[in-house]
């Protein structure tokens, strides 16, 4: 697609940071339709259930692999430029940086995409917890928390070219990721349909996975039409967070893809819940409810900076390509919020069922 006219009217960084706005309100539409969140789907995985949660989750996902995949395979995109395929890679910083991601997501009751939609709609808790997020999240890239970072995320690295991606250093072609993506979104398939997802459901589901797979094709397109470098990237909200932080308190004139992502998720998702009359204002219920989604917020915005991205820019957009960094990362995040829910969740659960408590006698 020629974007020359686009680059005209609006200027190239204009034009990226329009192509971010575009593609975030489309996944923010979609995700707040559709409940998209990992924290939700792995409760309901952890709890022995394969319900409706889980059902959405592996929609989006299978449908962002098969996506990307088909779009390699067919020579209408190429990732060999992508930050997760290229250079050093912490295995690490993705084991670690994805299991306090996990604790941390369940502590805040949503991962940072969500956290983000919830905003959009009036709460007050994923708001808070969004701003800490990114906080923490700027201070672990150049603040007072990097050199801890950098620690953690030197401790295991991998090197070399092809060692970054699962299929090359399994000696697998590229048609191995179209047919296992398939899978994938076949898997995601008969687990919806098994649980009658409402139709909301399956469009929000496949389309948040496809934004992540436009996303994807607009970097690369823009990439060989611009001037100025433009990296090869798609949808994640651990560094977009911190740079939109960084813009709002100290305005620059760098506009690019992820500038325009974090305000077009926003706006996707009020307009999402406008239109499904969901506007609603909602707060803390108690200091102990506030302290948990802190605590849960700053080790998602660590985390998420040490592992290279949150639950959806490793999870999926990473997952996509076949990342190891990523999928190292999204397992991370599975174990680690299963242990933090029965922990801090499903063992109180378990004590009330096993010894209910029952009101006094009058």
């Amino acid at each position: 697609m020629d974007l020359t006219a686009a680059f005209d009217l609006l200027g190239e960084a204009g034009a990226t940071a329009l192509g971010g706005l575009i593609i975030g309100m489309i996944f923010g539409f979609m995700a707040q339709r559709s409940r998209f969140c990992l924290r939700a789907a792995v409760i309901e995985f952890a709890r022995g259930s394969f319900g409706p949660k889980l059902s959405v989750w592996l929609l989006a996902f299978g449908m962002a692999v098969a996506g990307v995949q088909i779009f390699i395979s067919a020579g209408w995109l190429s990732v060999g430029e992508a930050r997760q395929l290229t250079g050093a890679g912490s295995i690490s910083g993705a084991l670690i940086g994805g299991a306090m991601f996990g604790c941390g997501m369940v502590l805040a009751r949503g991962c940072a995409s969500r956290l983000l939609v919830l905003s959009a709609n009036g709460n007050l808790r994923s708001l808070l917890s969004g701003l800490i997020f990114a906080v923490v999240a700027q201070a672990s890239l150049h603040g007072a928390l990097a050199p801890i970072r950098d620690d953690l995320a030197g401790a295991w690295t991998v090197t070399g070219i092809g060692n970054l991606n699962l299929l090359a250093a399994l000696g697998l072609g590229q048609g191995t990721g179209v047919v296992l993506g398939l899978f994938f979104l076949a898997t995601a398939i008969f687990f919806a349909a098994r649980n009658k997802l409402a139709p909301r459901l399956w469009i929000g589901a496949l389309g948040a996975g496809m934004a992540v797979v436009l996303g994807w094709w607009l970097t690369w397109t823009l990439s060989y039409q611009t001037f100025e470098p433009t990296s090869v990237e798609s949808m994640s909200f651990t560094g977009p967070s911190a740079d939109v932080l960084m813009l709002v308190l100290n305005p620059f004139d760098s506009w690019d893809f992820d500038i325009g992502l974090v305000p077009g998720v926003f706006l996707g998702s009020f307009l999402a819940a406008l239109l499904g009359r969901e506007l609603k204002l909602e707060g803390f219920q108690g200091g102990a409810s506030m302290r948990r989604y802190i605590i849960g917020a700053v080790l998602m915005g660590f985390g998420g900076m040490l592992a290279g991205g949150c639950a959806v820019g490793a999870g999926v957009t990473g997952g996509s390509i076949f990342a190891l960094t990523a999928w190292l990362a999204l397992s991370a995040m599975w174990a680690g919020a299963a242990l933090t829910d029965y922990l801090m969740d499903r063992r109180g659960l378990e004590a009330d069922a096993a010894h209910p408590r029952h009101a006094p006698a009058p």
